[in-house]
C-alpha cells in the first residue's frame, strides 16, 4: 500500500497568467509521451516482468503520477486568473466549453487520451528499451516546454521533471544490463 502526503514532489511555482504555456504543458499530461501513459505503461508492465525489477517499475510508475500531479498544478495555475478571451486566444477555448476549467486527458492538440499510447510486451528486455525511449522522449518534450517560457518559476519545476526523466532512463538502462547477465548465464538442465 502506498501513502500519500499531501505535497508535491517538487515545489510548483509560475510567475504569471499564460494560457498558452498551459495549453503545450497539456501535451505532458494526457499526450502519448507524458506522465499518464508513462505512469500506467510501466504499472501494467510490472505484472509480467522479472520480480527482480518490478520495484523499479513500481517506484517509478508512482513517480510519474506525482509528476502528472505537477503537470496539473502547473496548468491550474497558469490559467487560474485568464479571461475566457485569453483561453480561446491560446487554442483552449474548446477544452473550456466542454470542461470549464477542469483538467481532461488529451494531448496539447485536443486529442484526447488513448490506451494505445501505452506498450507491453512480455518481454522484458523489450518492454525495457520501449520504457527508455519513453523516458528519453518525455525528456526532450520538458526541454521544449523549458525553451518555449521565460517564465523562471516555470522553468524551475520543467527543469526538475526534465532531470527525473533522465534519472528514470539510466535506472531502466541499468535494468536491462541486469536482465541481460542474468538471461546468459542461465543454463538448460
Amino acid at each position: 500500500m502506498f501513502i500519500y502526503e499531501k505535497k508535491l514532489q517538487y515545489p510548483v511555482r509560475v510567475g504569471k497568467c499564460d494560457p498558452q504555456m498551459a495549453k503545450f504543458l497539456i501535451e505532458q499530461y494526457g499526450g502519448a509521451d507524458g506522465e499518464l501513459a508513462a505512469a500506467l505503461r510501466y504499472m501494467n508492465q510490472r505484472y509480467t516482468i522479472p520480480d527482480k525489477v518490478i520495484g523499479l517499475l513500481t517506484d517509478i510508475s508512482m513517480e510519474e503520477f506525482s509528476h502528472l500531479e505537477m503537470i496539473a498544478t502547473m496548468v491550474l495555475k497558469l490559467t487560474k486568473d485568464a479571461s475566457v478571451e485569453q483561453l480561446k486566444e491560446a487554442g483552449l477555448g474548446d477544452s473550456f466549453v466542454n470542461h470549464g476549467g477542469a483538467l481532461f486527458y488529451q494531448n496539447a492538440a485536443g486529442d484526447p487520451w488513448t490506451a494505445s499510447y501505452i506498450a507491453a510486451k512480455n518481454d522484458p528486455i523489450a518492454d525495457l528499451y520501449e520504457d527508455i525511449a519513453a523516458e528519453e522522449k518525455a525528456r526532450a518534450t520538458y526541454q521544449w516546454l523549458v525553451d518555449m517560457t521565460d517564465d523562471v518559476d516555470l522553468q524551475d519545476s520543467l527543469k526538475f521533471l526534465r532531470e527525473r526523466e533522465i534519472v528514470h532512463s539510466m535506472r531502466f538502462r541499468e535494468a536491462v544490463e541486469m536482465l541481460k547477465e542474468n538471461r546468459e548465464s542461465q543454463k538448460v538442465f
